[in-house]
């Protein structure tokens, strides 16, 4: 199940429920098994429905940015970079497949046997434990982002001056290869991965702030950008990992950037 969908997980009960009061209870032998059986099976329904769907995403709008004067570390960083781990876990579990996230869940998280699990995929016990080390993988390699040290400032610092010169070479230099942009426009979010079409990108947007200003978005090095007349144009938020740039978030949307407590231009 993806971390936005309440409404969902609740249907899953519901229909677990609703289930269960059709059963014959003197059917059921063991009714924890039954209850994992079954919405086990409901959920990997909904996420391989979902899959076929993916134009009916949960993320459809960015999680809320807290902006704050980048004026060296804070007592509640180490809060902020918690919270952003979880978040990062939790964006890893939804890349990973239905059957992959069901049999990792399960047995990591509940201790649910694997020769139970595979009941409900439909596969061997072997093939299950198969699935769940494949997903821990996945998960281990999940990296803390970093705190807002010097070197993260002099990466994001060394990306907008390449941005501002055009200095394309410079931007593949501190761009992770697989660096995702993520950009809440006025008619929506706009994902663009890839070191080459973020760097493009970069290029031709830089030019469009009079001025900006360092800061830290969820804990993480940022600039607020203003336009001539001192309205909002952007809030931008880097995450780097081992020198490099591997997330940018960005928003651009003017209704957003208005609801936003940003620090007034330096």
């Amino acid at each position: 199940m993806s971390r936005h969908d309440p409404t969902d997980a609740e249907d899953v009960v519901q229909e677990a429920w609703s289930r269960l009061s059709r059963q014959d209870s003197a059917t059921i032998h063991n009714l924890a098994g039954w209850l994992t059986t079954v919405v086990g099976r409901i959920s990997l329904d909904v996420m391989r429905s979902r899959q076929a769907r993916p134009e009916a995403s949960y993320d459809d709008r960015l999680s809320d940015l807290v902006v704050t004067l980048d004026d060296g570390p804070a007592p509640e960083d180490e809060a902020v970079l918690s919270d952003s781990v979880g978040r990062a876990l939790l964006v890893v579990l939804e890349s990973l497949g239905p059957s992959e996230r069901l049999a990792f869940v399960l047995h990591d998280l509940f201790a649910v046997q694997f020769d139970e699990i595979g009941r409900i995929l439909g596969k061997s016990t072997a093939a299950t434990k198969m699935l769940a080390s494949r997903a821990r993988r996945k998960v281990r390699t999940t990296q803390r982002p970093s705190g807002v040290g010097q070197e993260q400032r002099d990466v994001v610092q060394a990306f907008l001056a390449a941005a501002r010169h055009g200095d394309f070479e410079e931007l593949l230099r501190v761009l992770d290869p697989e660096v995702k942009l993520t950009v809440d426009t006025l008619s929506g979010v706009v994902v663009a991965l890839g070191a080459t079409k973020v760097a493009a990108g970069a290029r031709l947007s830089a030019g469009a702030a009079a001025q900006g200003r360092a800061v830290r978005v969820n804990g993480l090095p940022g600039i607020v950008s203003w336009r001539e007349d001192g309205t909002p144009l952007s809030v931008l938020a880097f995450t780097v990992v081992d020198g490099r740039i591997t997330d940018i978030t960005v928003v651009v949307d003017p209704a957003r950037l208005a609801l936003m407590d940003l620090p007034d231009p330096a």
